[in-house]
């Protein structure tokens, strides 16, 4: 599951069990990505505060297929397995369409994404790909051709955290080798609504 020890749903125990009992999914599930904080429990809470107001919040503009399509793509292109087979079946279940899915991963693994984006779409990947491999080179142009595109501010907002939010996620699960084994991919927080809610499902 990962190279550092692990507290799993049955031996946990105080705060850890309390937190887990808030994420777990079905039959007690806890993702990987998530029992790889359990020797520090106070991380997990801040990773799932993060994600959850990030790719999971009502107050968020983008439809929660594109923004999970953004961190498959992050994912990808960091070479980080884990977050892009979640993610990808997380983007697959917002989206409900099969064909349109395999269509998006097979142009990310081609990097031909204007085989499927439009224009829009393409510069907020674009961007997505310059703040994961150039932060320090991006400066305001960067901003005004997002705006240009038709992007506002907040929309702007938004997908600085998703992209941001994988690259975290990802340096996690590489840096401590955490795996696919034993998880069920693509469970999410499905209530939109309340901030609090981190049952995954």
């Amino acid at each position: 599951m990962s190279w550092i020890k692990t507290i799993g749903y049955s031996e946990a125990k105080g705060k850890l069990k309390t937190i887990y009992d808030r994420i777990k999914g079905p039959d007690n599930y806890i993702d990987n990505i998530l029992s790889v904080h359990s020797l520090r429990p106070h991380t997990l809470t801040g990773h799932m505060n993060l994600y959850k107001n990030v790719l999971h919040h009502s107050g968020n503009s983008f439809p929660n297929w594109f923004l999970e399509a953004l961190g498959t793509y992050v994912s990808y292109i960091n070479k980080c397995t884990y977050c892009y087979l979640h993610h990808f079946e997380g983007m697959k279940r917002f989206l409900n369409d099969d064909a349109t899915s395999d269509k998006i991963r097979a142009a990310v693994e081609a990097d031909e994404l204007a085989m499927v984006f439009d224009p829009k779409q393409l510069a907020a990947f674009h961007y997505a790909k310059e703040l994961t491999f150039n932060a320090a080179g991006l400066n305001e142009d960067t901003i005004n051709e997002l705006k240009e595109f038709g992007y506002d501010d907040g929309e702007i907002l938004e997908i600085n955290q998703v992209v941001s939010y994988f690259n975290y996620a990802n340096r996690t699960v590489l840096g401590l080798g955490v795996s696919t084994a034993g998880d069920i991919l693509g469970l999410s927080p499905k209530n939109k609504d309340d901030e609090n809610s981190w049952g995954h499902q």
